[in-house]
């Protein structure tokens, strides 16, 4: 689609100009001839002021091209508005900051389109148009159908608003159509710090751009190159200049993005080919000592990369510690401690060597049941952004490279009039079934609020790298270069994950690293879509060289960025063999940070109920602890491969996104040592299924304290029938009669939670004799001492909720999509922006316990509040009626 706005006095059908290719179109459409910028008639011009003398009109297009004629399209497109610009004898003036003028539809162009609309408009009087004051940035057009008759009205209202937006986002320009499609309005805003530039202002003829193309710099000039191909003739174009370093955080790296490029682009000047394309590409799983390696160049004293899990801690080693989820960290609300905790995982990985650790997640908590929600940060965009910023800056302050990794979805993309249906694996990827092969269906605007907003923020914390999958997905041009090295202006390299490369091609698309090397599982890396064949590919001019360049420009800057290469240390451990072996060095990198794993532990539990003042416990007479989740793991807490299963206390759920625990304090084990202090005598049932003995345990205690968990995980480890996402949402091993017997027989019950996420508890969170509700998640190695500080009132419950817990599974009206087959289900995303707690809000149903809900031990009171009336009636409108 390509909107065109025109000012003119006359139209007249003059003969077609011959083209004149002096600059890229949208540059030209966007900012106006270099004449007209020197005559300062953009500066100074209120065409609003000649509109109302009845002098100007404004013209506004939107051109459909049919799918396959695109291309064409564009070429055409951009011969015809060229010899307009070229046309001295076309009467007409530049409006806000365009200089193209659109007539009739040409002959030359109706072969390409399905469909036009045109209209007439005119300026709103408050919004002048004007010129974009730099060059750069993303520029937003919105149009809304106004009821008949509302006009007015609409102006009133959205006038109020114009200037709190203003403040954030640079208006362009308002109009409303006047001849054409009636009661219509459009607006445009800049979005001047969402940059696509890459390269700092070099000594250098030449700088990187996002696409992988080479832009010529001119001296004193701002004027962009043709767009390349690859980029949509409505897209952002590429101008020249210096990274917005501004855009990034201050002070978490050694150096700016600017100074990292600058650095990595001397440093890839003399590499041949063949040396580019091994920065690529890794050397093949199980090749070397970490999960993921890019091999060493003596020649450069470039010591290689190590890549490693995971966002829990260093995984697949010894010696390390065992941190709280990310859904914990979440809880918290406390940016503080996110950093702390980000701080204590980049010293672990960079103790034993690793240059990139694989963290943290953030994807949304669409659906409950999701089997990776817990990596992540909840269910709200803005919390899951500022998680993840807070990790980012936590982690790469340390030196370590932070690598956003998503969970992994493949599909494709498709395009209609209305909305944009695909499977982007580092924005959509929120369940685990069918990951591999599916279609994740997200309208624009859902895809843009919700789901790309925590990524946004992790390029703003100066993220160094992002992790795709999925054959579509490394190969998605619209969703790499487009959205995420385009539009949020990541300077970057982006990986696939393990094995999802499966083109050579997917280099032209966006992708800048293949992990691990290999097609597959114990195949070598000789066999690697990149590697030899990307070398080859270059060669056959397939791939540009620049596009090569550009790819070991953006992998070495990552390395600058944190400034490992002088002083890093060298890798001391080996993936394959945990315990043993010549390589394993066991260096202890622990430090004290099982204190800050018990603070966030405490800070992370959520107390949703508190009846009688049971809690915090005052020295009881006798206390039980009911259930195997209170208990000591029977195999130990690595007794399963990445935690896949449960036979006690749930500190860690399972897959690639776990760590290794070094010990881990159950429930049980604290309690003790706390009845020890306070002369209570304990005792303990922990038989799931044998509800007879655990009443008669429980009957006559001073408090009973029932404890229960739900597990999920990664979708290539199946436990107790969950593929990875949960089948159901309620409480695993028996729990909810557990909780049901244990109360029939104690009227001061207490329940303890630990989840990966909601669970319903409708079936006994009434009853009377159920006088509190602990959720504490999973909160690592510290996890009964965390939980006791708060049983005990050491440390007064602040956390809230991250999601909403519902009274019944339909409530949230999203749903992992269980599909079987060969096929590749499409996963509808039909609710838009309604999640979680805005989908409860839209519907009106009422949840258990909602987003962002907690208490805390403090009793507050009221007294004499009093409400005096305004002598002034209050003006305006409500913030929703706003722009």
């Amino acid at each position: 689609m390509l909107p065109i706005l025109r000012s003119s006095a006359v139209r007249q059908a003059i003969p077609r100009a011959n083209a004149i290719q002096t600059r890229g179109l949208l540059n030209s459409v966007l900012y106006g001839s270099e004449q007209a910028k020197k005559e300062g008639e953009l500066e100074i011009q209120q065409y609003s002021r000649l509109i109302g003398r009845g002098k100007y009109i404004h013209g506004f297009e939107v051109h459909h091209v049919k799918a396959d004629k695109v291309e064409d399209y564009k070429k055409a497109a951009e011969e015809h508005y060229h010899g307009l610009l070229a046309d001295p004898d076309l009467h007409v003036k530049l409006t806000g900051s365009w200089e193209v003028t659109i007539r009739a539809t040409e002959a030359a162009l109706r072969p390409y389109l399905v469909s036009r609309n045109q209209q007439l408009c005119q300026e709103f009087a408050f919004l002048p148009s004007s010129p974009p004051r730099e060059q750069g940035g993303v520029f937003e057009l919105r149009s809304y159908t106004l009821q008949p008759g509302s006009l007015l009205e609409w102006e009133n209202v959205w006038r109020r608003g114009i200037e709190a937006r203003k403040q954030f986002v640079k208006p362009v320009g308002a109009w409303f159509s006047q001849v054409g499609r009636l009661h219509e309005v459009h607006h445009l805003w800049q979005y001047p710090m969402v940059r696509v530039a890459l390269a700092a202002a070099l000594a250098a003829s030449v700088v990187a751009i996002p696409n992988g193309k080479v832009l010529e710099r001119a001296e004193n000039s701002t004027t962009s190159t043709p767009l390349p191909s690859t980029t949509s003739i409505s897209s952002t174009p590429v101008p020249t200049g210096t990274l917005p370093d501004d855009y990034f955080i201050k002070g978490n790296t050694p150096r700016t993005w600017s100074q990292a490029l600058a650095l990595a682009a001397k440093f890839i000047a003399p590499m041949s080919i063949e040396e580019k394309a091994a920065l690529a590409t890794g050397v093949g799983f199980g090749s070397s000592r970490c999960v993921g390696n890019i091999i060493d160049q003596p020649k450069y004293k470039f010591p290689g990369l190590c890549l490693q899990d995971s966002p829990l801690g260093v995984r697949l080693t010894d010696r390390v510690s065992a941190f709280t989820a990310g859904i914990n960290a979440a809880a918290t609300w406390d940016r503080d401690l996110i950093r702390a905790r980000g701080v204590a995982l980049g010293e672990e990985f960079r103790g034993k060597g690793v240059n990139v650790a694989l963290g943290p997640a953030m994807n949304l908590a669409r659906v409950a049941a999701g089997g990776r929600n817990w990596e992540s940060f909840g269910a709200d965009p803005y919390l899951s952004g500022e998680a993840a910023y807070e990790t980012i800056i936590g982690i790469q302050s340390t030196g370590v490279q932070a690598w956003y990794v998503s969970s992994i979805c493949s599909g494709f993309s498709i395009n209609d009039d209305h909305t944009t249906n695909s499977a982007k694996h580092y924005i959509n990827n929120e369940q685990e079934i069918k990951r591999d092969a599916s279609s994740s269906d997200v309208d624009d605007r859902a895809q843009h609020e919700l789901y790309a907003h925590p990524f946004l923020r992790s390029v703003a914390a100066g993220v160094a790298s992002f992790m795709v999958n999925g054959t579509y997905v490394c190969e998605n041009d619209k969703l790499l270069n487009g959205i995420l090295k385009t539009e949020f202006g990541f300077p970057g390299y982006v990986m696939s994950d393990w094995w999802a490369t499966h083109s050579t091609e997917s280099a032209n698309r966006g992708l800048d690293m293949e992990m691990p090397g290999g097609l597959g599982w114990g195949i070598p890396a000789t066999s690697a879509w990149f590697g030899g064949n990307l070398t080859q590919w270059v060669k056959d001019k397939r791939i540009p060289e620049a596009r090569l360049t550009d790819m070991a420009t953006r992998i070495i800057a990552g390395w600058y960025l944190t400034g490992q290469e002088k002083g890093y240390p060298a890798v001391n451990f080996n993936t394959p063999t945990i315990d043993s072996g010549p390589l394993n060095l066991h260096v202890d990198v622990q430090g004290d940070h099982y204190k800050g794993i018990r603070e966030m532990g405490a800070a992370s539990t959520i107390l949703l109920k508190n009846t009688k003042g049971v809690l915090p416990l005052k020295k009881p007479v006798s206390l039980v602890a009911i259930g195997s989740d209170a208990a000591p793991p029977l195999r130990g807490p690595n007794g399963f491969t990445d935690r896949a299963g449960v036979d006690g206390t749930l500190a860690m759920a399972w897959g690639s996104g776990t760590s290794e625990f070094p010990y881990l304090i159950s429930p049980l084990e604290a309690l003790q040592a706390r009845a020890k202090q306070d002369h209570t005598s304990i005792s303990w049932h922990t038989l799931d299924w044998d509800t007879e003995g655990a009443k008669t345990r429980a009957a006559n205690k001073d408090v009973a304290i029932v404890f229960i968990n739900s597990d999920s995980g990664e979708g290539y480890l199946t436990v107790d029938g969950n593929r990875g996402d949960r089948n159901n949402l309620t409480a695993w091993n028996n729990g909810d009669n557990l909780v049901k017997e244990v109360a029939s027989v104690n009227s001061n019950t207490v329940v303890v939670v630990h989840s990966v996420g909601p669970i319903i508890m409708e079936p006994w969170i009434e009853n009377p004799n159920i006088t509190a509700v602990v959720w504490a998640g999973l909160p690592g190695q510290e996890s009964g001492n965390a939980l006791v500080d708060v049983l005990y009132g050491a440390v007064n419950p602040s956390a809230k909720l991250p999601y909403t817990i519902a009274k019944q599974r339909t409530d949230y009206g999203t749903e992992v999509l269980y599909a079987t087959g060969d096929g590749i289900p499409h996963i509808p995303y039909s609710e838009g922006l309604f999640i979680d707690y805005r989908h409860f809000d839209k519907n009106n149903i009422t949840p258990r316990f909602e987003f962002g809900f907690g208490l805390s031990y403090t009793t507050f009171g009221y007294a004499n509040l009093r409400v005096s009336k305004s002598a002034k009636a209050s003006t305006g409108s409500e913030a929703s009626g706003w722009e």
